[in-house]
């Protein structure tokens, strides 16, 4: 009789969260208003759903609070109409008590070393613990490897003799949010969905809605994030090292992925670059690497990847000085300006930007530095440390004239490349800006 009950009493629990969902009236809060967080609280708010935001950041919390938005995928005017209809940026931990629903947003990042750091993760692990005694979905969406989600979100919680699937519903739903992206959003991007138990998951799958992949295990969803970024590192890996044979064979490698690119099936295109860059593809493939050596496993493709696409900051900067000597010039006596600093065009975001890295190397080699990049205001730029590079987000044809060398950095939609090419007297163009006339027939710009 006692089983009986128990089992009425968890049945009571799944259905009441469930009809919330479907009500919209659970209380949603999202913990950690970043690059994820933010645009996910707003997905949620349109939805219907009466959502608080959480941060440990109290400038960040006045900063929404006053209605500035400090994500480029949320404009001030969808924060105002998210402000109108409710949502509630705060640094306040007791929110978490009156919580339906949990979505966890923190950062994942890596250290030095590049060994995960999990911090974020057990942090909020320990918070939702703290404040909740049950009737509660939770969800994760930060990057990791297979396990973290059962180890620092489940574990507190059973500690507190709470039974997932019963007391309460826990998954894991990798983010999937590419900033600056105009044609797949939240809206319109399948999001995979793995819980702990078929009861979490069912729950996780109505509240993320028509856009829900299940799939049988949380550990597969967990793993299916981290390796749909290193699928793209390591393929990166490749067109960066074939790009590099090909400049020895003197080939143009932008029409080799041309005429690759032409076939309808079978390939996918990927870019050369110097670097790589983002929140999730330079650091997501080291989760895969660590867990996989916590397994006594060593992932050598990986491995490999990454010490490719390391390098590709001084193959370019070896391409500049190959280029100098050349033309009979000293890299240390001219003035540089490079041109844009985000880690993608069309975004001012910089985080793992090689631009950056570039930038740091260049301050060996040249005194004067100039970074300009239209997205990135100057004081959101991260300084380097050398008094003689300066950051503007204003773009000054006529005074490209003033530098010895121009590097394209970031292929940013809004500049006019023509009136680059006018003004500059050599221009490094990592991006294929130009078309292959131009390097035909200028000697004053060379590709990467």
């Amino acid at each position: 009789m006692l089983d009986t009950n128990i089992s009425k009493l968890s049945n009571s629990k799944f259905k009441s969260l469930k009809n919330k969902i479907q009500t919209n009236s659970a209380v949603v809060v999202v913990l950690g208003l970043g690059y994820v967080g933010l645009p996910t609280a707003k997905h949620y708010v349109d939805k219907g759903f009466s959502v608080v935001g959480l941060d440990i950041s109290e400038d960040k919390v006045s900063q929404l609070k006053s209605g500035k938005s400090y994500i480029q995928d949320v404009s001030a005017l969808e924060l105002e109409g998210m402000l109108e209809k409710g949502f509630y940026p705060t640094t306040d931990v007791e929110i978490l008590n009156e919580a339906d629903i949990v979505v966890i947003c923190v950062p994942t990042p890596i250290d030095h070393l590049k060994n995960p750091d999990l911090s974020y993760v057990e942090n909020a692990g320990k918070m939702i613990s703290r404040s909740s005694n049950g009737d509660l979905l939770v969800i994760l969406e930060s990057t990791t490897y297979p396990g973290t989600t059962e180890r620092f979100i489940a574990k507190p919680l059973e500690e507190k003799k709470l039974i997932v699937g019963e007391d309460v519903f826990i998954a894991y739903s990798p983010e999937r949010i590419d900033p600056g992206n105009q044609h797949f959003s939240l809206v319109n991007t399948p999001k995979v969905i793995g819980g702990m138990t078929s009861k979490c998951t069912d729950l996780a799958a109505e509240f993320i809605g028509e856009t829900a992949h299940r799939v049988s295990d949380i550990k597969v969803a967990e793993l299916s994030k981290v390796f749909e970024n290193t699928f793209r590192w390591i393929n990166i890996a490749l067109v960066n090292e074939v790009a590099e044979l090909a400049h020895s064979l003197d080939i143009d490698i932008w029409e080799v992925l041309d005429a690759a690119d032409s076939k309808p099936y079978g390939f996918m295109r990927f870019n050369p670059g110097i670097g790589v860059g983002g929140h999730c593809i330079p650091v997501d493939p080291y989760y895969l690497t660590y867990i996989m050596k916590e397994n006594g496993k060593t992932t050598r493709m990986i491995n490999l990847a990454g010490e490719i696409n390391d390098q590709r900051i001084n193959h370019t900067v070896m391409r500049i000085l190959e280029w100098f000597n050349e033309k009979r010039l000293v890299l240390s006596d001219s003035k540089v300006a490079v041109l844009g600093a985000a880690y993608k065009k069309n975004i001012g975001d910089l985080r793992e930007s090689p631009v950056l890295n570039l930038v740091e190397t260049l301050e060996k080699y040249t005194e004067e530095i100039v970074v300009i990049d239209p997205y990135v205001e100057s004081s959101l730029s991260v300084a380097l440390g050398n008094q003689q590079t300066t950051y503007t987000s204003k773009v000054d044809y006529q005074a490209f004239s003033e530098y010895d060398l121009v590097i394209i950095a970031t292929p940013h939609d809004c500049i006019d490349y023509q009136r680059v090419l006018l003004n500059s007297n050599l221009i490094f163009d990592t991006q294929n800006i130009f078309m292959a006339e131009v390097y035909a027939e200028s000697s004053k710009v060379r590709k990467l």
